[in-house]
């Protein structure tokens, strides 16, 4: 379980993608959304949910830097936080602990577009019961919950002006994290290289092109994620324009 062994072989063609553990991963965070959702409007959820929350961020986080130090694995070029759900999972915590609206407008399209991509197509070398297996679930699952807390149970919104703060985050993360590979070897944030396992990035053409498609990509995916607050506000609108005639 935390042997530090891998066979990269044995995941270059993808083959954790959407096998039975994959597949099991993804009911659980359905189910783990559902029952937020269901639970959100109960008084003990802005405590309990929150700090529940954290605990599970922070711990995961923790849990996986000992692991890295205790079998000798811990590498400049690989385990610096500054992936972008890594990046993510600390703007979660100060999100939570300090319940800063900027941080929510910007951990809602970082942290579900990238947590969501990567609960999708997982660029993991471990399979079921690894460790790191659970951790990345966990930490990834742990993103979302967080975003989703804040939506259901803080009830913050997201605004039009918010799409345009978070994709300005995106691209000055993006330009440190640029320099931090140069200096390090690393591919943080696949800046560098595309990451071996099958993902999306993969319909995005050959370096380093493939960045500026992604960086439409992800507008994109800011615009749709934007979509049903745009949809409410709309449905808002209409109402209140009925209600005044």
């Amino acid at each position: 379980m935390f042997s530090p062994y891998t066979d990269p072989e044995a995941f270059m063609e993808g083959s954790l993608l959407f096998s039975t553990s994959h597949i099991i991963s993804l009911c659980i965070t359905f189910a783990l959304l559902l029952i937020l959702f269901l639970l959100r409007n109960k008084a003990w959820m802005r405590i309990g949910g929150r700090c529940f929350i954290i605990l599970c961020l922070a711990g995961s986080e923790i849990w996986l830097n000992y692991w890295y130090f205790s079998t000798n694995m811990w590498d400049i070029r690989y385990t610096l936080p500054f992936q972008l759900c890594s990046i993510s999972l600390y703007l979660c915590v100060w999100m939570l602990a300090t319940r800063q609206r900027w941080v929510f407008e910007v951990v809602y399209f970082l942290g579900v577009g990238g947590a969501l991509q990567a609960l999708l197509t997982p660029e993991l070398f471990y399979d079921f019961p690894h460790f790191r297996f659970l951790h990345f679930f966990i930490a990834h699952i742990s993103i979302i919950l967080a975003v989703f807390y804040m939506l259901w149970v803080e009830k913050f919104q997201i605004k039009f002006k918010s799409v345009w703060k978070a994709f300005a985050a995106l691209n000055v993360l993006a330009f440190m994290v640029f320099f931090v590979n140069r200096f390090t070897g690393g591919n943080y944030m696949f800046l560098a290289r595309k990451p071996t396992n099958a993902s999306l990035i993969d319909f995005l053409g050959p370096y380093p092109w493939y960045i500026l498609s992604l960086e439409l990509v992800v507008l994109l995916i800011f615009f749709l994620l934007y979509s049903p607050f745009f949809i409410r506000e709309k449905r808002h609108s209409k109402k209140k324009g009925k209600a005044e005639n």
